[in-house]
């Protein structure tokens, strides 16, 4: 007898959401197999974390070896991936000190950690972190307060203290908010789970400046927009802005969890005893993220990135030429990207394309958000935007 592994799930686990009904089993590149044994094209890629694809060799090498090897050390003593991993992060980006965490979150709360010091040395105190509405940076108490969105929110009242809401891409927004009390300005240089919004030209090019007038940390969540997403290698780069602390996770390990958090050597006010993790920075962790960093710069995957992103683009473009009164907007940057609808469909939309063997992310009621591999073909492009045409026939047919 087959086992019923919905069931499983409906006794054991927290019901804490709402999971499409597919039971998936194995994945290899850009697909992945349920338990009984169908095919599907993987565009959510786990949340925009299996960045090389699933079971990708470099990364399967990479574990095996390093669990033969070693898993966990605590950080009271040296391990050669993590430092390995610390050249490679260092050594290709414009930040000169990391430290690792095992999740966005923690990245992003390590992050805050360092900011508020630094207002303590550096603005007699100051403690507050400006971030933007419909952002997103975790769901620990610290960064539900960080992230803009009352859906988060709303259930945690009262909301952990030092943290200022206000509009995305509005620099005036920022420059009211900023008081004595900030110690800095933390946003996501595209926002993903908002809607994938892009900034406007000039936003974070702005940011950098006032944050340099008024001795302001600039904090950019690259969670998902870095190792390649956006089609460059970090998400910094596709706006020729470098900021002073950059979070990151997701891809980091191509699906072994792994954060990590870095900075300027300006920036570098963390000592002994202030920060620190059991896990965070494990040799297994490091040796995965190590494998996928280093195989990312040498493939440059992030150029293929983002010329699939824009022949995916003008794919989905061309859909909306076909369906102007469904799809009202394509937009997104490499390798994330978002279709906004007229009406609230993208559940259903999803169910659809789930039947026809294509997995989506329903972002927001009225669109999807596509986060594929970065390896994905053109051909893999048509096929998913086949498969969206028909499972969108069939939601419109009602």
């Amino acid at each position: 007898m087959a086992t019923d592994w919905k069931a499983k799930e409906a006794r054991y686990y927290m019901h804490v959401v709402n999971r499409q009904p597919v039971v998936i089993e194995r994945g290899d590149g850009a697909r992945v197999w349920d338990v009984d044994g169908k095919e599907y094209l993987d565009f959510t890629a786990g949340w925009a974390v299996a960045n090389l694809g699933h079971n990708h060799p470099a990364v399967t090498e990479a574990i095996r070896r390093q669990a033969a090897t070693l898993l966990q050390m605590s950080n009271q003593f040296y391990t050669l991936p993590q430092l390995e991993l610390a050249e490679a992060l260092v050594e290709s980006s414009a930040l000169d000190r990391v430290f690792f965490a095992n999740s966005g979150a923690e990245a992003n709360e390590g992050a805050v950690k360092l900011a508020r010091k630094a207002g303590k040395l550096g603005r007699n105190g100051a403690s507050e972190v400006i971030t933007a509405f419909n952002s997103f940076h975790g769901r620990t108490i610290g960064m539900v307060a960080a992230t803009g969105n009352p859906h988060y929110q709303e259930r945690w009242h009262p909301l952990a203290p030092g943290f200022v809401n206000v509009p995305f891409d509005d620099l005036d927004a920022v420059r009211a908010a900023t008081n004595e009390n900030t110690c800095a300005v933390m946003v996501e240089v595209v926002q993903g789970e908002g809607g994938v919004n892009v900034p406007t030209e000039g936003y974070l090019k702005g940011l950098r400046e006032w944050c340099d007038a008024q001795g302001l940390l600039l904090i950019f969540d690259d969670v998902q927009c870095g190792m390649g997403r956006l089609g460059t290698l970090w998400g910094y780069e596709a706006f020729g802005v470098e900021p002073d602390v950059l979070t990151l996770a997701k891809g980091l390990g191509n699906g072994v969890p792994i954060g990590a958090f870095l900075c300027k050597e300006s920036a570098n006010v963390l000592e002994p005893g202030d920060h620190g993790s059991t896990f965070g920075g494990n040799p297994l962790a490091t040796a995965a993220a190590n494998a996928t960093v280093r195989y990312t710069i040498e493939h440059d995957v992030p150029a293929h990135a983002k010329a699939m992103g824009a022949y995916l683009t003008e794919r989905l473009n061309a859909l909306r030429e076909r369906h102007p009164g469904a799809i009202i907007d394509v937009r997104g940057m490499g390798l994330l990207l978002a279709v906004q609808f007229s009406d609230t469909l993208s559940a259903r939309l999803v169910a659809a394309c789930n039947e026809e063997g294509l997995l989506l992310n329903p972002v927001r009621p009225d669109a999807i958000r596509l986060i594929p591999p970065l390896i994905i073909t053109e051909a893999d492009a048509d096929e998913a935007v086949e498969k969206i045409e028909r499972g969108l026939a069939k939601v419109l047919q009602g």
